[in-house]
């Protein structure tokens, strides 16, 4: 099901320092064409973030139309800076009963950086899945992301998901890379492959157990000290269908 998710699902985040104490606000649109008649995909949605102390909370909301259905989802996020070698994610999130969109999910991950600069962070994860339909999903990623002498990072991670009804065991991969750096230009391409078990397409109709394909390459441009735009552009396969599409945002980051 998480190709099939908004950005909003959850994600593992690794950081090189402490995560700074921020307030931020972005706002987004999102359009997508599908083929063989799946139709377009639409989505707007506003996410913010507020440091306190050892942790940076965050919160979004989107709302959707795919596949013939509209779907609203909302997310709260907590990221806990334990002491300078280790922090933790926890994130849960909600939809409004469509069928593309969960019931509620649950995740959580555990950084540990590592060597003595602390450029390298690996990454335990699990999450928790249950569909409008009844699917539930459960998985395990083991995630490493390197930080490199400025402009590069790069990240990698395996996902292990076993859904039921009828334990279909699959699993996803990506690799993520960014150049640039923050407050300036920063460039993210990432890939990702592997197996889903469900994707719910509407009007009680699911995709099971197939293989997929996504790209993407993301654009992160200041304008002012405090402000900017990302742009992006994504590619989607799989048997049934191919998705195409672009996301445009507006950030606001305070101090």
């Amino acid at each position: 099901m998480a190709a099939c998710l908004p950005a909003a699902h959850a994600q593992g985040t690794a950081a090189a320092d402490f995560p700074a104490p921020v307030r931020g606000l972005e706002a987004y649109a999102s359009r997508h064409h599908l083929s063989n008649g799946y139709g377009n995909w639409h989505e707007t949605g506003v996410r913010g973030q507020y440091g306190m102390g050892s942790h940076l909370w965050a919160a979004e909301a989107a709302t959707m139309r795919r596949f013939g259905e509209s779907g609203r989802f909302i997310g709260l996020s907590d990221t806990w800076t334990l002491n300078e070698d280790w922090f933790t994610a926890v994130s849960v999130g909600a939809g409004d009963g469509a069928a593309y969109l969960p019931r509620y999910r649950v995740d959580g991950f555990v950084n540990r950086k590592l060597l003595a600069s602390r450029q390298w962070v690996a990454t335990l994860g699990a999450g928790y899945y249950r569909a409008p339909d009844g699917h539930i999903d459960r998985n395990i990623s083991l995630g490493s992301t390197y930080y490199f002498e400025s402009p590069w990072v790069v990240q990698a991670e395996v996902r292990f998901n076993n859904s039921s009804p009828g334990q279909v065991r699959t699993h996803q991969q990506f690799v993520a890379a960014t150049w640039g750096r923050a407050k300036q230009t920063q460039v993210i391409a990432r890939h990702g492959w592997g197996a889903e078990g469900y994707q719910a397409i509407g009007g009680g109709a699911s995709l099971v157990n197939f293989d997929s394909r996504q790209s993407q390459l993301t654009l992160r441009q200041w304008v002012g000290p405090q402000w900017g735009f990302t742009a992006g552009v994504e590619r989607y396969s799989n048997p049934f269908y191919d998705r195409n599409g672009a996301r445009l945002s507006l950030f606001w980051e305070l101090p």
